[in-house]
């Protein structure tokens, strides 16, 4: 599907050459919205045949979810990018909040199972001709525990104190999918991007916490929930 997905691209890029990937991909978000296209837009429409290009990427999507074994989450996609009306009471930036955040939750419990596999010695190697030869130490995998109250050893020395918070900071949850639920509405709800010792501002906890977030910021990012500024030291939903 990759594959098909870039060849139909590339295709339609060399059939029409000032097609670009910006101009389809804001057609297809349109089209999943249900407006209506301008004409500028349908003449997008056409040359890149931007239906062929949604159709493959719904293909791809459910793959995706069969292959985590997540099929059940494909009812609330295809609501999400349009392809079926929502329910009653429903509507499709509903779902896909609600699709956003299963995966989350699945994602941060998933990344907690194999991490704890690993500790027993379990390897799920994806390439094990590449990545384990012959008997190569397994790389490790950080995972993300629950704070501790009794760790109380701070961030490394020589941190530079953060910017005094906007508002009270809130107590740091404990559970993996919460923290990075927490963080992700901190950067939804501000209206600037903000930097890790401006998100640390925001909540309280005793350990060594604040080391978990540029780890929760790459997650929150590869499900577009978070995005670096040009510098890459700030964030943004």
């Amino acid at each position: 599907l990759g594959e098909q997905l870039d060849a139909h691209r590339k295709r339609q890029q060399a059939a029409h050459p000032n097609l670009t990937l910006t101009g389809m991909y804001n057609v297809l978000e349109k089209l999943r919205s249900g407006e209506a296209l301008e004409p500028k837009e349908r003449v997008i429409h056409e040359q890149g045949l931007v239906s062929v290009l949604r159709q493959i990427h719904d293909e791809i999507d459910a793959a995706v979810l069969q292959a985590y074994g997540w099929a059940d989450l494909l009812p609330l996609l295809r609501v999400a990018h349009g392809n079926d009306a929502a329910g009653a009471g429903q509507t499709r930036e509903d779902a896909k909040r609600a699709f956003d955040d299963a995966v989350l939750e699945r994602l941060v419990a998933l990344n907690a199972e194999r991490a704890a596999e690993e500790a027993r010695g379990l390897v799920r190697w994806l390439r094990p001709e590449f990545q384990n030869p012959a008997v190569q130490r397994a790389p490790e995998q950080a995972e993300l525990p629950a704070d501790s109250p009794d760790d109380d050893a701070g961030d490394e020395a020589g941190t530079a104190a953060p910017p005094a918070p906007a508002a009270k900071p809130l107590p740091w949850p404990k559970e993996p999918v919460a923290q990075v639920r927490a963080v992700a509405e901190l950067l939804a709800a501000s209206r600037t991007p903000l930097s890790l010792d401006e998100i640390a501002a925001r909540f309280t906890a005793r350990g060594p916490w604040k080391k978990r977030l540029p780890a929760l910021l790459d997650m929150l990012a590869a499900l577009g929930r978070a995005t670096p500024d040009a510098s890459g030291q700030r964030w943004g939903a």
